[in-house]
C-alpha cells in the first residue's frame, strides 16, 4: 500500500465508522470547514450541510468502500477514486463512484471535496 492510499484509508475508515454509526457530527468532522460536498442530493459547502445530509439518511445505512485509484496532484493533497456500496435495512444497496480530494491541515488530513456519481 502506498502512502496516499494509507492516508485515504485513515480518513475513509473514520468516515465509514461515523456513517455506519449514524453520527452526522462525527462524519462532518472528517471534512474541512469549507468542504464542497455532493452526495445524491443538491450540493452544499461547509460542515453544516454535511451534518444535515447525514442526519437525513436512515438509521442502519452502512458504507463499504474499495479504493480504485489514488493520486497526489500536489504536496498536501491526495485524490481518491472509489467504489462505495451504501447498504440499508429496508431497501436495495446503492452502488456509487466517489471522488474525494483530501487536504492536509494543521489538524491532519480532511476531505475538502466529495462527489458521488451514480452510474446506472
Amino acid at each position: 500500500m502506498n502512502s496516499s492510499e494509507e492516508i485515504l484509508r485513515g480518513v475513509l475508515d473514520r468516515w465509514k465508522a461515523a456513517v455506519d454509526g449514524h453520527q452526522p457530527q462525527r462524519v462532518a468532522s472528517q471534512f474541512t470547514e469549507d468542504a464542497i460536498f455532493q452526495g445524491l442530493h443538491p450540493y452544499s459547502v461547509g460542515r453544516q450541510g454535511i451534518v444535515d445530509y447525514y442526519e437525513s439518511q436512515p438509521r442502519g445505512m452502512t458504507a463499504a468502500y474499495r479504493i480504485l485509484e489514488t493520486r497526489e496532484p500536489a504536496d498536501g493533497l491526495v485524490l481518491g477514486y472509489l467504489d462505495v456500496d451504501f447498504s440499508f435495512t429496508d431497501r436495495p444497496t446503492i452502488s456509487v463512484k466517489l471522488s474525494v480530494l483530501l487536504k492536509r491541515t494543521r489538524d491532519g488530513w480532511s476531505i475538502g471535496h466529495y462527489q458521488v456519481s451514480r452510474l446506472d
